[in-house]
C-alpha cells in the first residue's frame, strides 16, 4: 500500500497559493499589534471611526425586537429589495423589479465574487482597470477568469482608449468598472463609460460595476453604466450600505442585474453565504428612505475631511491631489527618499503609529505601485489631525 503524501494532503490549493491575504486588513492588524488601540491611527482600512446616523441605529434595534431574527429570504428580505428597487428606479429613470432583478448579498465584496462566479466561465477573460480594489484579483482567480489589466495613469487616472479597445476580443466575457474608484478616487466620465459600453456591445461582453461610493462624488457626476443605451441587459450593478450609511460591519450589499443573470447570481449567493443578517436588512431598508438632506450633509462632511487630509499631506511632503470621489487619497512618497512602499508603510506604523496601505497591493505587478501609499479618510476631523500631526514627525532626506 503506497504511503500517502502528507505534504500534498495538507497543502493549499493552487488557487489559495496564488494570492495573499488582504494587505489593507493586515496593515490595520499590524498597527494595532505594534501601537495598541489608543495610539494607533488607522488611515489604512476604509471604515468610519464615528457612529452611524441615530435613525439607522434605532431602526436596527427596533428590527431586533420585532422578530426579524431568523433567516430572511435567501436573496434578500422583501422590504430591502423593494427599497433598493424604489431608490434605483428613481435614480435611473426606469423601473427596477425587486423580485426579478435585485439580490441582497453580504456586502458588495460578496456581491462581486457572486457576480463573477455566476457570469464568468473558467478561461474567460475579464478586463480590470488598475490600480484596483485588492479583491478583484483573487475574485478572478477563484472564478477561473483570466484578467486583462488596463492602466489608469496618474495624476488624473485616465486610461488609453486604444489600449482598452485592443484588450477586448472574442474571449472577453466581462469588464469590471469601479466608480467612484478605490483606491484613486477617480469618477468615470460619461465619455469613458460610453466607450466601455460600446465595446461591451460590440464584443457581447457584460459590465460588472462596483458603485459602493455612489453618493461620494465631489467633482463630476456619478453615472451608472446600466443607464446607457444597450447596457441595461448586460450590466450587473453592485452597491451596498457600508460606505453611505457608515455601517461597514453590517455587511449588507446588493446586486441589480437582468433576470437571467439574477437567477444565476442568486444560486451562487445561496451557497456562498445563504443570506445577510435579517434585522440589519430591515434597518437598511429604512435607511434607504432617508430624505435628500441626509446625502447633502454626508457629502459636505466628507468634502471637509478630504480637504483637511489632502492639505495636511501636502504640507507633510506627500505628493497628494484631491480625489474626485470615494474616500481615499493616493499619495506619492518620493520626497521621503522611499523606494519601497511596503517598507515605508511599515516605517509609518513603527515610528508614528499611522497605518496606510502600500499601493503595490493594488497592482498585478507590485513594482507599478512602489512609489505610492493610500490614505483612507472616513474619520473624525480630530482623528485626521492627530494622524497628520504624527506624520509631520517623519523626516525627509
Amino acid at each position: 500500500m503506497p504511503i500517502p503524501d502528507t505534504n500534498k494532503a495538507i497543502g493549499l490549493s493552487l488557487k489559495a497559493q496564488s494570492f495573499t491575504e488582504s494587505v489593507i486588513r493586515e496593515m490595520t492588524r499590524l498597527n494595532l499589534a505594534v501601537n495598541g488601540p489608543e495610539k494607533a491611527v488607522n488611515f489604512a482600512q476604509g471604515f468610519p471611526d464615528f457612529d452611524p446616523d441615530s435613525r439607522i441605529l434605532d431602526a436596527a434595534a427596533q428590527a431586533l425586537r420585532q422578530g426579524y431574527n431568523q433567516y430572511a429570504t435567501t436573496w434578500g428580505a422583501p422590504q430591502l429589495r423593494a427599497a433598493v428597487a424604489r431608490k434605483q428606479s428613481s435614480a435611473w429613470g426606469r423601473h427596477v423589479d425587486a423580485d426579478a432583478e435585485v439580490t441582497v448579498s453580504c456586502g458588495a465584496t460578496e456581491g462581486m465574487i457572486a457576480a463573477m462566479l455566476a457570469a464568468v466561465d473558467p478561461g474567460d477573460e475579464v478586463i480590470v482597470f488598475e490600480p484596483f480594489y485588492e479583491n478583484y484579483g483573487p475574485d478572478c482567480v477563484i472564478s477561473g477568469a483570466v484578467p486583462r489589466f488596463i492602466a489608469l495613469r496618474p495624476p488624473d487616472w485616465t486610461f488609453d482608449a486604444d489600449e482598452l479597445s485592443a484588450a477586448f476580443s472574442s474571449r472577453t466575457r466581462a469588464i469590471v468598472v469601479n466608480t467612484p474608484h478605490n483606491p484613486t478616487g477617480k469618477v468615470y466620465s460619461r465619455a469613458e463609460l460610453e466607450l466601455i459600453a460600446r465595446l461591451c456591445i460590440e464584443h457581447d461582453a457584460i459590465a460588472i460595476t462596483d458603485e459602493i461610493y455612489e453618493h461620494l462624488v465631489y467633482r463630476g457626476k456619478h453615472i451608472s453604466i446600466a443607464t446607457l443605451p444597450g447596457m441595461a441587459d448586460r450590466t450587473i450593478t453592485i452597491s451596498g450600505a457600508s460606505k453611505t450609511y457608515s455601517v461597514t460591519g453590517w455587511r449588507i450589499g446588493w446586486l441589480i442585474a437582468p433576470p437571467a443573470l439574477t437567477a444565476g447570481i442568486r444560486k451562487v449567493h445561496d451557497f456562498l453565504t445563504v443570506g445577510a443578517a435579517h434585522p440589519l436588512q430591515i434597518a437598511v431598508a429604512q435607511a434607504l428612505e432617508l430624505p435628500p438632506s441626509f446625502y447633502v450633509e454626508l457629502l459636505g462632511d466628507y468634502q471637509e475631511r478630504r480637504d483637511a487630509i489632502v492639505t495636511g499631506l501636502q504640507e507633510c511632503g506627500f505628493d497628494a491631489t484631491s480625489p474626485d470621489g470615494a474616500y481615499y487619497v493616493m499619495a506619492g512618497i518620493g520626497s521621503f527618499g522611499a523606494q519601497d512602499d511596503v517598507a515605508f508603510a511599515r516605517r509609518l506604523i513603527e515610528e508614528v503609529a499611522v497605518a496606510t496601505v502600500p499601493a503595490s497591493s493594488f497592482y498585478h505587478d507590485p513594482a507599478l505601485g512602489r512609489g505610492q501609499i493610500r490614505f483612507s479618510f472616513p474619520k473624525r476631523l480630530e482623528t485626521i489631525e492627530r494622524g497628520l500631526a504624527a506624520l509631520r514627525a517623519i523626516g525627509r532626506p
